[in-house]
């Protein structure tokens, strides 16, 4: 059964991970973790990027936008494809906010699993 403590714990850790690994930008980090609705999800990190998913295992999923540091400066948030752009914005602050917006109506806590794990969960959660 997929309880909301433990995945807490899970997704704490992946934040203190992300954290230590280096690769992201503090500030993004600080904002990141700040907005409850992202700090709920599992972060996970890829060239600089800063990716939320809604499972805690990979290939961890991708139906949540990203924030990638933007030549220059400032950052550019993604996806939640790569192939696609939402927009450049110059503070942590303001990516939040995009990323934000586009969440996933149905984004709750990370669910503790795959994204195949999550899906089957969410099947029979409707078959309810």
């Amino acid at each position: 059964m997929n309880t909301p403590r433990p995945s807490m714990d899970v997704v704490e850790a992946g934040w203190r991970e992300v954290r230590a690994d280096g690769r992201v930008r503090p500030e993004l980090l600080d904002a990141a973790y700040a907005e409850p609705r992202l700090r709920q999800l599992f972060p996970w990190t890829g060239m600089g990027e800063l990716h939320f998913s809604r499972c805690t295992n990979p290939r961890w999923t991708w139906d949540v936008p990203y924030v990638a540091p933007a030549a220059g400066g400032g950052y550019m948030v993604l996806g939640p494809n790569r192939d696609e752009t939402v927009g450049h914005v110059t503070t942590p602050a303001q990516a939040v906010a995009m990323v934000v917006e586009r969440l996933p109506s149905d984004c709750g806590p990370a669910f503790v699993g795959t994204p195949e794990e999550l899906a089957a969960h969410e099947r029979s959660t409707i078959d309810v």
